[in-house]
């Protein structure tokens, strides 16, 4: 797919001061998802749910006087949406709307819903979060892979022949890793965030998990496309009754994505490290 095309990123950019829902990019799903063995045309269910978790730290808008307002945004995309918003196109939106008054914060948020499900496809929410919101850093679920020992060549791509599984033994574990490391297809420039896995199905060999999660630090692809492929690696490996990834990569421009793909769970709650 010729991402050039659909986005700004990598542009010379005009950064506007007059709302425009018009400056939001849909990029269609299944461009990356026939890549990855998907039905691209919605006829065929997905293997998971999920939603894609987006953190806007810098929202501002006016007061009917004229007073700004600023607050952290947590925005909701469904999995399940015909398309995905790209990042850059979102943070010009927003700052578009950086002098528009609105009489209250629930008419702020009543149209960026809107306007954002438009361009999505789907019902996208957004919950608006005080600038002196409390920090609500936490220790990721699970046990960490990062202290085991590893030798990997360097792979230009991700390489799930380096992953194992025990059939013979059925378990529930968590795992997660600080050292997932993607490039932007656009751009090339590094993304980089923590991963966390649940399984309950055979036993993942921990070292090939931490071997194929690091395999990913050339890939480029987007957030949400990286954490679909090491699901779908994964649920190939072990047909576990209940797997989950969820990622939570660092900010970029005010901004940072965090998909969320299960085969049965929902997002329950939004941990974080100091990285985001």
């Amino acid at each position: 797919m010729d991402l050039h095309a659909l986005t700004t990123l990598g542009q010379a950019t005009v950064y506007p001061d007059t709302h425009d829902a018009g400056l939001l990019q849909p990029i269609p799903r299944r461009l990356a998802r026939e890549a990855l063995g998907l039905a691209g045309d919605g006829a065929a269910p997905l293997p998971f749910i999920g939603v894609d978790l987006w953190t806007h730290y810098e929202l501002s808008w006016l007061e009917p006087g004229g007073k700004p307002v600023v607050a952290v945004g947590e925005i909701r995309v469904p999995a399940d949406s015909p398309a995905l918003i790209e990042s850059k196109s979102l943070k010009l939106y927003f700052n578009s709307l950086n002098f528009t008054r609105f009489a209250t914060p629930a008419d702020f948020t009543a149209l960026v819903e809107g306007e954002l499900s438009q361009a999505a496809g789907a019902p996208v929410t957004l919950t608006l979060l005080p600038a002196d919101a409390p920090l609500r850093f936490g220790g990721l679920p699970g046990r960490c892979l990062d202290d085991l020992p590893l030798s990997i060549e360097d792979r230009r791509e991700p390489d799930p022949g380096l992953l194992r599984c025990d059939p013979s033994r059925i378990v529930d574990e968590t795992w997660h890793s600080h050292l997932l490391r993607s490039n932007c297809p656009v751009t090339d420039q590094p993304d980089w965030g923590s991963v966390v896995v649940r399984c309950h199905g055979p036993r993942i060999d921990p070292d090939s998990l931490l071997a194929y999660l690091v395999s990913f630090r050339r890939h480029a692809d987007f957030h949400e496309q990286c954490v679909e492929r090491i699901f779908l690696d994964l649920q190939a490996l072990t047909g576990a009754a209940l797997l989950t990834v969820h990622a939570r990569y660092t900010r970029r421009g005010g901004l940072d994505i965090n998909p969320f793909r299960s085969t049965a769970e929902e997002l329950a709650g939004s941990w974080r490290t100091v990285r985001q």
